[in-house]
């Protein structure tokens, strides 16, 4: 390059910039403090199933070779699970990525990609790294709002991204509103219902989102083995969606997204009912029993279905932050909620029992203390 000749640093695309870093739940407490406890996350309580680990550990042999691209074997047996077409799966690394090659996929400058005003976090980076713009519709009582997200729908919307149950509020909407809310997108507007937490629902008036991406051709329903099954360090994700949808995301995924290991592991724990249903029991019994706790300390806790509970501090964001920092400094971590716009919440994870009962304790001895020196 001549002398005096410009030089510039690379620049990255519009919209790139203006994401901020997702970070998860934490995983270190300070130094010097004992025993961790980890509710940050929403990880299962019981961990994987001793099927899945064995699976996992006999692939060891097989490391040398590359995985089943499309991961046929899982697909039929989420078939089988679900009573679903296997051609009309694609599995991923992580439901994330699922989400994000949907969204590049069919949206980009110029387009919106709507959402719930508390809906996960991904949705927004995902759509600023595919270029498009993120529009998020308000909620009513932490709960999705059909009708202000279909007031949001506009000529350059390409897809509605909702979880039902929704992260971090817990929250669902019904079949019917679902429905509803379907019907009143137009045709070309693409419908991402994330069930992440589908498997925790026992409600007769929920749908995992199975009947409308069955019925729909601009219908898709992303599912998870990391939170129920227990599997989030395999990073293993799945979707159903309509043919021609399902055939655009073939097209678009890397050739070997999802690892022998983690097909191995998923196949296993999709046989394990017993673990299903236990992880299934514990935390219903665990997440009933900690929102009534913190009820009782006069914490207004959101209604949810999830493995997660949503604690809100009437004394707002300061409260919530200072009680995050009084766990932490006793070895318990949770999620503040700064990043969702809730920051006078803690999201706490469904733990084992002397997980719950200690995160309890804690607020009881936090509280007790705040409200002396008010």
């Amino acid at each position: 390059m001549s002398p005096g000749a410009n030089v510039t640093n690379p620049i990255p695309r519009p919209g790139i910039l203006d994401i901020a870093t997702y970070v998860g739940g934490e995983s270190e407490t300070p130094p010097g403090v004992g025993t961790l406890i980890k509710l940050s996350s929403n990880e299962s309580a019981l961990g994987p199933s001793r099927k899945a680990v064995a699976a996992y550990m006999a692939a060891g042999d097989r490391l040398h070779r590359y995985p089943d691209g499309p991961a046929a074997e899982l697909r039929r047996a989420l078939g089988r699970r679900w009573d679903l077409d296997p051609a009309r799966i694609v599995c991923g690394n992580g439901s994330d990525e699922i989400l994000a090659m949907l969204i590049s996929a069919y949206a980009g400058p110029g387009d919106e990609v709507l959402y719930s005003e508390y809906g996960f976090l991904m949705y927004r980076i995902s759509a600023l790294a595919a270029g498009a713009t993120p529009v998020a519709a308000p909620e009513t009582d932490y709960r999705c709002d059909a009708d202000a997200i279909l007031g949001k729908v506009g000529p350059r919307t390409r897809l509605v991204m909702l979880a039902n149950p929704n992260n971090p509020t817990g929250t669902f909407l019904s079949r019917g509103e679902m429905q509803r809310l379907h019907a009143g997108l137009p045709r070309g507007v693409i419908f991402v219902i994330d069930a992440a937490y589908a498997e925790f629902v026992d409600d007769v008036g929920y749908d995992a989102g199975i009947e409308l991406a069955e019925a729909s051709e601009n219908v898709v329903m992303t599912r998870t083995f990391s939170k129920l099954y227990g599997l989030a360090a395999l990073r293993l994700g799945w979707c159903y969606g309509a043919p021609e949808i399902i055939d655009v995301l073939n097209r678009v995924r890397g050739p070997f997204n999802v690892t022998s290991p983690a097909q191995a592991a998923a196949v296993a724990a999709l046989a394990d009912g017993a673990h299903e249903d236990a992880a299934r029991r514990h935390n219903e019994c665990w997440r009933t029993w900690l929102a009534a706790k913190l009820t009782a300390l006069g914490l207004f806790v959101v209604p949810g279905i999830t493995n997660f509970v949503l604690a809100r501090f009437d004394d707002g964001n300061r409260s919530a932050v200072a009680a995050g920092e009084f766990l932490k400094e006793r070895g318990i971590l949770v999620r503040g909620m700064e990043a969702y716009g809730l920051g006078d919440c803690l999201r706490i994870s469904v733990g084992l029992e002397d997980e719950n009962k200690a995160v309890a304790e804690a607020l009881v001895e936090f509280l007790t203390a705040r409200r002396k020196s008010a």
